[in-house]
């Protein structure tokens, strides 16, 4: 009995071989395959809050104190080299980059309030990047005076965020109006009748409250707003009276 055994072509072997060989070295040589190593992103910060200051003087915007917040790079590391920190403020502007080599810090100003969402990231020399989202929320306060006045200014509150964000939660009201002594010890002067009225935009009165402030005393009023999607006028108007007063307020947009 003759038994038959298969008869393979040894230069076809060879080419299947070589063939396999090809797709293993390929498959080695590919960046999209390699190990580029591990990237870990560390972002420290003290805080993602603040609360930008407006101060008015008889109706003059005097001084303006932005928000600065820092974002510390220092403990990311990387298998490889590192060759950028970075913030994107995702507004459609170049984001504001380091090199890990002479910075590890960033600081970003704010000067309008406003939640933002931030990307933080970091870039090593194999192209690996690793990105983290920082939620950061910016509040106005405005501190307004106006001293020996008939016709008090308008206060206008505008809690639109210029970058078109969520609306805030709330608009804060604390104002006093007081009535001066004319003359220290002596009653010269007399009664100042008054209206508060916080107004909107199309001149509906939202709120409002009548005052009487005797000479040498004042009246304080302090509510809470919620309507933060139309701007607003705190109006003070002067009903009846011949003293002068003074007006001190602070108005509060706030996110919490």
């Amino acid at each position: 009995m003759v038994t038959a055994y298969p008869i393979f072509n040894r230069k076809a072997i060879m080419a299947y071989l070589l063939i396999w060989m090809l797709l293993i070295l390929g498959l080695a040589l590919n960046p999209a395959t390699q190990d580029k190593g591990d990237l870990s992103l560390i972002v420290e910060y003290e805080d993602t809050n603040g609360t930008v200051l407006h101060s008015f003087v008889d109706g003059e915007l005097v001084s303006t104190n932005n928000v600065t917040l820092s974002f510390d790079f220092s403990n990311t590391s990387s298998d490889n080299d590192l060759v950028e920190f970075g913030i994107d403020l995702a507004d459609g502007s170049d984001p504001i980059s380091v090199d890990p080599m002479t910075n590890s810090s960033i600081s970003i100003e704010f000067a309008n309030h406003g939640i933002y969402e931030l990307w933080a990231f970091a870039i090593d020399d194999s192209g690996l990047r690793e990105n983290t989202s920082i939620v950061v929320r910016i509040e106005l306060q405005v501190d307004w005076i106006e001293s020996n006045t008939y016709e008090p200014k308008p206060l206008v509150i505008d809690p639109i965020p210029t970058n078109g964000g969520v609306a805030p939660n709330s608009i804060l009201i604390n104002s006093t109006v007081e009535n001066p002594e004319l003359i220290e010890n002596i009653e010269s002067g007399r009664e100042v009748e008054f209206t508060w009225s916080l107004v909107d935009d199309v001149e509906d009165t939202c709120q409002s409250r009548n005052g009487l402030v005797h000479e040498g005393e004042f009246v304080n009023w302090e509510t809470i707003h919620f309507n933060t999607f139309q701007v607003h006028e705190l109006r003070i108007s002067y009903d009846s009276g011949q003293d002068y007063i003074n007006v001190n307020q602070t108005v509060i947009i706030t996110y919490i």
